[in-house]
């Protein structure tokens, strides 16, 4: 028996990445938020919108991005802040696939654990 739990198609769309770092919370707010420190790292032509999609003050904040090449695909990437033990910050950034037309064509892995099912040809 497994202990993999069984995903549905929004959770392998997704990929997280976390961080835990020395700044304070209040410091990396203002790097994700504030749009001349935010352009250092995420370039204002990779951005479908330039305004934040959602915001929540000091935890959370999403922002629309578009591929550079086609078929332009767009997908969301959330940032979320929260204060760790030590005084610094857990920050992670969660990477969203969000087009429709993706969502068929994502090929599942043979070892993935899940029923098996048949096509006809």
């Amino acid at each position: 028996m497994s202990d993999a739990t069984e995903r549905d198609c929004d959770d392998e769309r997704k990929l997280v990445f976390e961080y835990d770092l020395d700044a304070p919370p209040e410091k990396v707010w203002r790097a994700v938020t504030i749009p001349a420190l935010c352009a250092r790292w995420l370039p204002q032509s990779d951005l479908a919108e330039s305004e934040p999609v959602s915001s929540v003050a000091g935890e959370e904040i999403c922002y629309r991005v578009r591929d550079a090449e086609p078929p332009f695909l767009e997908s969301s990437v959330t940032f979320r802040i929260e204060p760790n033990h030590s005084g610094g910050t857990v920050f992670r950034i969660i990477h969203q696939i969000d087009h429709g037309r993706l969502k068929h064509s994502i090929h599942r892995p043979a070892n993935s654990n899940r029923r098996a099912l048949m096509r006809a040809a």
